[in-house]
């Protein structure tokens, strides 16, 4: 069983900071950055804004119920239920309260010792 760090990176942001957030990164540093409202997006956020972050997906997500921004990191693992097992032994739990997943969608929240989300996701076959 083995983890790699994944394409998604997610900064949830208060509705108050979320537009001038989004200026910044598309405006401001000219990153090529996609509206996604109105797709399926997450449980509990009311706008998302992807930007292209180097190799990575930087997804700007508003929650109007957070007093400040985090930022949420994903994992994947090449045998998912074995990787959660392996967590379980060094005492990090699912934290899949923190917002629902798709159905579809084979993965669990976790939350490192300094409280920053992560998500562990299954890899695909493909890579």
């Amino acid at each position: 069983m083995t983890f790699q760090g994944s394409i998604n990176i997610a900064m949830k942001i208060p509705t108050a900071q979320f537009d001038q957030t989004v200026a910044f990164y598309r405006d401001v540093l000219g990153l090529p950055a996609e509206d996604v409202t109105g797709t399926e997006i997450a449980s509990g956020v009311a706008r998302s804004v992807g930007v292209e972050f180097g190799p990575n997906k930087l997804w700007l997500d508003e929650v109007p119920n957070y007093s400040r921004a985090d930022v949420w990191l994903e994992l994947s693992a090449d045998d998912l239920p074995a990787a959660m097992e392996h967590l379980a032994a060094a005492g990090i739990t699912a934290r899949d309260e923190l917002e629902p997943l798709p159905d579809t969608m084979r993965a669990h929240w976790i939350a490192n010792p300094a409280g920053v989300v992560h998500l562990v996701a299954q890899r695909s076959s493909s890579g």
